[in-house]
């Protein structure tokens, strides 16, 4: 039925993206959020062993990312890991799944804008204009209401609403333009390198290196919403597994070349307590305004192109987990005329541009993780559930060393997890806790495999009715 609910006819959706979009998809929903917004956090953390927590979290976010891939070649639909938990775990799962997915999505678009803030401040003051504080960071930061964070995702909705296409060509754009300003920032970076500023390597010892990892993780999260788009891709059987890993292995070279031309260029006690660190490193080392102003202009384009293609991917999430009944049909209605899910985008956009006008930035950044992390460590059981389930189905990739890797990549997720903050904990209880109630209140009862129970007057024609909708 998952198979069935793809086609374009039953979801009202058109498939318009090729493998080059959907990497772009990849990559601009990751490349940028962990080097423009949550590097000079992270820094103080881990030293200049910095670059190691950027591979540490790398590693676990390949080994996520391959059995992405391979659940993504088997079940080429919309809805990500809560699609593929659903299929091979059931509903009960899928929701907890989906609901780590809203946590996921929702707040790192929220964390991302919120980095708006600080880089157009460098952009004005390049011409005189100091912004006031009030306007530019939320409650907590020293400020009133975020008001770039919440234009930028207002702007994003606008996007999103004209069509998938219109927006991934968008997106394209603005992903060439934010690794040009990158690959400048490495070249200038480096005509300042220092070694001895790599000593000691690392001064928080494993401990450090560990717990910037986890924060780091947060830098890795956008790889997924290519996943998000099996319904709108040309041929989401063979792109989307490819798009996936290419995304996420050039993700990773970038974040270490500017990890360690970032460490390289200034000791790493220089960056505690400063905001928009790169720009500041390519202010001191050229000695000009411009560089740093490109610079500047480059985050804030990346800081769009984040928060276009991850605000994309929470809409068909929640698109999926309609279509199943478990939230209200208005969030997979889609418009005839722009052939995409108006009322949802306006819904969600709006609530994610509230919370990036008022929460911090440090507090969304690791409640993302911790919810990511969860949710990837369901998509690599999902890979072992549905290698045993159903052997025999059509796979375009496969997990290399299967079962050894997906087991890995859920224990190092998990590893990742502990080492986030008692808090960190405390807000996803709660979370989980909500979407529990609102699951036994409304989901269970509303669901399709709820319907279909109904529907049906014996056991066995309940449960063939149950296994109809899984593969």
């Amino acid at each position: 039925m998952l198979k069935k609910e793809s086609d374009t006819q039953t979801t009202g959706l058109k498939r318009s993206l090729s493998l080059v979009q959907l990497t772009m998809i990849s990559v601009g929903a990751t490349l940028g959020t962990g080097i423009f917004v949550v590097l000079g956090d992270a820094v103080p953390i881990a030293g200049p062993a910095i670059w190691i927590s950027f591979v540490i979290a790398g590693v676990a976010a390949m080994l996520s990312a391959l059995s992405y891939a391979e659940m993504a070649g088997a079940v080429p639909v919309s809805g990500s890991s809560y699609s593929y938990t659903y299929v091979t775990m059931g509903e009960g799962l899928a929701w907890i799944c989906g609901w780590c997915l809203l946590l996921e999505y929702a707040v790192s678009v929220a964390a991302v804008a919120v980095g708006a803030g600080e880089y157009l401040s460098e952009v004005t003051k390049a011409f005189g204009i100091d912004l006031p504080q009030a306007l530019i960071q939320p409650p907590g930061d020293g400020g009133v209401f975020n008001v770039p964070a919440v234009v930028v995702v207002l702007l994003a909705v606008v996007l999103l609403i004209r069509g998938s296409r219109e927006s991934a060509v968008v997106n394209t754009i603005l992903v060439g333009l934010k690794v040009a300003v990158l690959l400048l920032f490495i070249v200038v970076a480096f005509s300042a390198f220092e070694s001895r500023n790599l000593e000691p390597l690392a001064p928080m010892g494993l401990a450090g290196i560990t717990a910037a990892s986890s924060r780091l993780f947060f830098s890795y999260i956008g790889f997924d919403a290519a996943s998000t788009a099996g319904d709108e891709a040309k041929n989401p059987q063979r792109d989307l597994p490819r798009a996936i890993v290419i995304s996420m292995a050039a993700v990773t070279v970038l974040y270490v070349a500017v990890a360690v031309a970032a460490v390289g260029a200034r000791p790493w006690g220089w960056f505690d307590g400063q905001e928009s660190a790169l720009v500041r490193i390519l202010e001191e080392v050229t000695g000009t305004v411009w560089v740093s102003l490109i610079f500047a202009i480059g985050a804030v384009i990346a800081v769009v192109s984040i928060v276009l293609v991850t605000l994309y991917g929470q809409t068909r999430i929640l698109m999926s987990m309609s279509r199943d009944g478990m939230i209200p049909p208005i969030f997979a209605k889609v418009s005839r005329r722009t052939h995409t899910p108006v009322a949802n985008t306006l819904i969600t956009g709006g609530a994610i541009a509230a919370a990036a006008g008022l929460i911090p930035l440090g507090e969304l950044a690791d409640a993302t993780s911790i919810g990511t992390l969860f949710a990837f460590a369901l998509v690599s059981i999902s890979v072992i559930a549905l290698r045993r389930s159903q052997p025999d189905i059509p796979r375009t990739f496969r997990v290399p060393l299967y079962p050894f890797t997906p087991i890995l990549a859920v224990v190092m997720c998990l590893v990742l997890m502990l080492n986030l903050g008692g808090s960190t904990w405390i807000v996803f209880v709660i979370w989980m806790v909500l979407g529990a109630s609102i699951y036994l209140a409304y989901g269970r009862r509303h669901s399709v495999v709820a319907r279909s129970f109904q529907e049906k007057d014996t056991p066995t024609e309940t449960k063939t009715a149950v296994d109809q909708l899984r593969l």
